[in-house]
């Protein structure tokens, strides 16, 4: 039997983003004969993924786990609704991320990590589905929220599955207060996160260059006024946007009567301790992603016959 080497195995992978054991299992079948395992790896049917690497995959789910004061949330991405709905689908997306819990909450790192008991890693199964299923799928993003005291607290929107769903948000709260005054707490803000998308905890949260285009914005419309009136339309405009964008100076979505800085505070009696909202994430389903527009049946047969539609 010829001696597989690793650097056998990952030429082989990086040829047909198979799965490693796969690829070492190809080779030994063919006596390390590279050709010959690409054909194997073809003929089993483990060789597909590259070929659909390229297609935009802005379908799939979300999902959160949570143990203890870790919670974890991740994007994986398919290229259908349909395939969202695979049984295997959905428990590679709940699994991976149990398994973000013990990482550091990068992709590249959970990419890397291996199934309980396995040799197999996140990012080697997600090519074995890729090769099974049939369409392209991405381990997009994922991140981890940790507190010392306190809890963190989840919601799914448009539930699929327990823990799977289009909208996932992660809210820590810090605190050393009653966890199930805290619980149910958290999960009002969440549901609130869910539905208003604040772009961050506060003011000073908020990223630079987006108060500079606000502020630009805000100069271009009140063009041709004096220096020091302009200043003061600036502050005061951007006053208004951060009570429309961060989350403490939002309308509470349960009591539009109150912003969650409020709520937050009158929850501290409840709590029997000062609360304190030390981060949220918010995923929702593809967004950012560039959806392809479907295609033009009547122009492509127009097209391909050489006239206009």
């Amino acid at each position: 039997m010829a001696n597989i080497t690793a650097a056998m195995v990952k030429e082989l992978r990086e040829t047909t983003s198979a799965g490693m054991m796969d690829c070492k299992t190809a080779l030994n079948e063919t006596n390390g004969d590279l050709e010959a395992a690409i054909d194997w790896l073809r003929k089993k049917g483990l060789s597909k993924a590259a070929k659909k690497a390229g297609r935009v995959a802005a379908e799939g789910l979300v999902a959160v786990e949570s143990s203890g004061h870790t919670a974890t949330i991740l994007e994986v991405n398919s290229e259908t609704d349909f395939v969202a709905r695979n049984d295997q689908f959905q428990a590679f997306a709940r699994e991976a991320a149990k398994i973000a819990l013990m990482g550091k909450g990068t992709v590249e790192d959970l990419e890397a990590a291996h199934f309980p008991g396995s040799q197999t890693t996140v990012k080697d199964r997600l090519q074995e589905l890729i090769a099974t299923i049939g369409e392209n799928m991405t381990l997009r993003r994922v991140s981890k929220l940790e507190v010392s005291k306190g809890v963190i607290a989840s919601y799914v929107h448009n539930v699929v599955s327990e823990g799977l769903g289009k909208i996932g948000v992660l809210v820590a709260l810090e605190s050393e207060g009653d966890v199930t005054s805290l619980s149910t707490l958290g999960r009002q803000i969440a549901m609130h996160i869910a539905a208003t998308n604040p772009v961050a905890v506060d003011a000073s949260g908020v990223d630079a260059a987006t108060v500079e285009r606000e502020s630009n914005i805000l100069r271009e419309k009140n063009a041709g006024k004096p220096e020091n009136v302009m200043q003061k339309i600036i502050e005061s405009g951007l006053k208004s946007y951060y009570k429309e964008v961060t989350l403490l100076e939002q309308p509470f979505v349960h009591d539009s009567s109150k912003t969650v800085a409020q709520v937050l505070k009158e929850a501290e009696s409840k709590a029997g301790k000062p609360v304190t909202l030390k981060s949220f994430v918010r995923y929702a389903l593809g967004e950012g992603i560039e959806k392809e527009e479907a295609p033009d049946f009547a122009a492509e047969v127009a097209a391909a016959a050489g006239t206009k539609a």
